[in-house]
Order: structure tokens, then C-alpha cells, then sequence
């Protein structure tokens, strides 16, 4: 069979979007130019790939069987391409990172960083939500992901490299902003702007309320950080973010950190990889690189004082660190 290799790449994204519009955009084709590949594969295996259910494209069994082996194929072109890099050193090479969009101003900050470091090296950051961050993983199309909490799965494996304290923000002039030990059955009165419920902040905080037999009475869910901590200083409601992600507000005191019984909740941010992976000389060299200068790049432990309330060390279930498997 004359199959190339850019007919698999074209019909394996294909087949991930399920339309040849949005594979066009992805790819930077046109829909003809897609339509083309794929049409060319089939004719190549004599067999149908795709079929139209009624206004959805969708995969054929034997495109679901293909799918699978086009990534494989993909997948050890890959590792080739890897070992071809490490033949090489770390001077120059591809590091593909996704990250949750909690982590971004982490992570542009260690980035900028390590590419001081090894300045031959061109980096592709997608920022996205938790959800799309674990697609990426899971389909191969990054090398590694920043995020909170991973799920459990047998195909990740994770290494924690920092606290992620999650605590309730409030408009500065909020009534609440000088009160101590606020109980949380009147803070949960109030109106909140919150993560979507598939994020780990929500998560989090939907189990402390749950714990304490509570429940927000009134919420407006938003889709990132920066339009939470926007809504919030503009005094839609009280929100949970990290605090790492509020450093600039509270300097310019736009936003407040209320002093709320059970807060800070601890959670913490990983470093996830695919369990088994083959990690290129430039992602391993990323890897070590976050795990040993994390902490510069952050906030010291002890400048703002609610930090003070987390425990001295309470790792969450599922939340191992140092290379454990999640």
C-alpha cells in the first residue's frame, strides 16, 4: 500500500475532531485538501473510513481499527525522531507542552527560563482547561502537562512539584475583608464565581463544602482564571483560585483573600507525563529542570500569611509525588 505518512497525520486528526472542517483549521489546510488525503487513504485500503449520520461525521469500524494503528504509527515515528534528538544533545529540538490554564503564569515564567537556558530550543504551549489538557495527554500530542491533580489512571504517571494553595477572593472594600475565622456556612450565602464544574478547583471545593454539609446557593461558573479574578474585583461575587494566581491583584488591591475557616485548601501542581513515554533529551531536560527550580519561580512559601493555616504535609489521595504512577 502507497500510504504516507501525511495521509495518517490528516486522518488521524480527522478522525479526533470528526469533521474535515475543523482537521482543515487544525492543520492548516484547506477542507478540500483534507477531504483529498483521506479519500487517497481510503482508496488506498479499499474500504469505507468514514460514514454521515444524519449532519454528524462519523468513524466506520474499520476507522476506528485505523485510527488506532495510524497512531501507533505516529507514535513511534515519533520516539524515532526522539532518539534522532538525543543523538543530538539538547541544543536545539521541539518541546510540545499543554498546560492547565491555573499554571500559565507559571509556566511562561519557567519557560522564558529554560529557554535562557538551552536557547536552541522552540517551544509549542497550548493553555487550555484541565479536561482538554488530559485529551492532550492521552492522545500523545504533547510531551508533557502542567496541571493540578491528575485522575488515577494506569496510563499516566505523574511528579508533584509545588503547593497549590486554593483560597476565597473577595473585591477589596468587601464587607467580609477584615473578619477573622469567617465561618464558611455564611460565606457560602454569598454569590460565587467559580471554575466549570470539570475543573480541579471546582472539584476541590465542592468536597470541602460537601464535607461540611454545604452548598453554594447562588454560582456563576466562567471558563478561566483571568475573567473569574476580573468578575470578582468588579464585585459579581466572592471566587476560589489559587493564590499563586493572585500575586499582582493583592499587591494592587484590587482583591482580598478572606480569612475563611477550613481554608486554605491544599492541593498541588504536577508534572504528568504518559506512563511509559520515551521522553525526548529536551522534555527530560524540562522535566528535571521544573522539578529542581520550581520554587524560585513562585512566591515564597511564607509571604502572605493564610499560608500559615496549611498543614505541615497532607498529601492528597492520588496525589503522589516523585515519579509516582496516578
Amino acid at each position: 500500500m502507497n500510504i504516507t505518512i501525511r495521509q495518517l497525520q490528516v486522518f488521524a486528526k480527522a478522525a479526533e475532531l470528526l469533521s474535515f472542517t475543523r482537521a482543515a483549521e487544525a492543520l492548516h489546510l484547506s477542507q478540500p485538501a483534507v477531504s483529498m488525503q483521506v479519500r487517497q487513504l481510503e482508496e488506498h485500503l479499499g474500504i469505507h473510513l468514514f460514514e454521515q449520520v444524519g449532519k454528524r461525521l462519523q468513524l466506520t469500524q474499520a476507522g476506528e481499527a485505523m485510527e488506532r494503528y495510524a497512531l501507533d504509527i505516529l507514535s513511534k515515528l515519533d520516539e524515532a525522531r526522539i532518539y534522532m534528538e538525543e543523538l543530538k544533545g539538547i541544543r536545539r529540538g521541539l518541546l510540545t507542552i499543554a498546560v492547565a490554564s491555573t499554571l500559565n503564569q507559571f509556566a511562561s515564567r519557567i519557560l522564558a527560563a529554560f529557554v535562557r537556558q538551552y536557547p536552541g530550543v522552540r517551544v509549542k504551549l497550548e493553555v487550555s482547561n484541565r479536561e482538554e489538557v488530559l485529551a492532550q495527554l492521552m492522545r500523545n500530542h504533547c510531551d508533557l502537562a502542567l496541571m493540578g491533580t491528575p485522575p488515577e489512571h494506569e496510563l499516566l504517571t505523574a511528579d508533584r512539584f509545588m503547593d497549590n494553595p486554593l483560597v476565597v477572593i473577595a473585591p477589596y472594600d468587601h464587607w467580609l475583608v477584615h473578619r477573622h475565622d469567617i465561618p464558611l456556612e455564611k460565606v457560602v450565602r454569598e454569590p460565587f464565581v467559580m471554575r466549570e464544574s470539570g475543573s480541579g478547583t471546582y472539584q476541590a471545593f465542592q468536597q470541602l463544602l460537601k464535607n461540611q454539609q454545604l452548598q453554594l446557593d447562588e454560582v456563576m461558573e466562567m471558563n478561566n482564571n483571568e475573567a473569574i479574578k476580573q468578575s470578582v474585583a468588579a464585585g459579581l461575587g466572592l471566587g476560589v483560585v489559587s493564590l499563586y494566581t493572585i500575586e499582582q491583584e493583592l499587591a494592587a488591591r484590587q482583591l482580598a483573600v478572606l480569612d475563611v475557616e477550613h481554608l486554605p485548601i491544599r492541593r498541588y501542581w504536577h508534572l504528568v507525563r504518559r506512563f511509559g513515554k520515551r521522553l525526548s533529551a529536551v522534555a527530560e531536560a524540562f522535566r528535571l529542570f521544573v522539578l529542581r527550580e520550581a520554587r524560585h519561580y513562585m512566591p515564597p512559601g511564607d509571604w502572605y500569611p493564610e499560608l500559615r493555616r496549611l498543614p505541615v504535609d497532607e498529601p492528597q489521595p492520588g496525589a503522589e509525588a516523585d515519579n509516582g504512577k496516578t
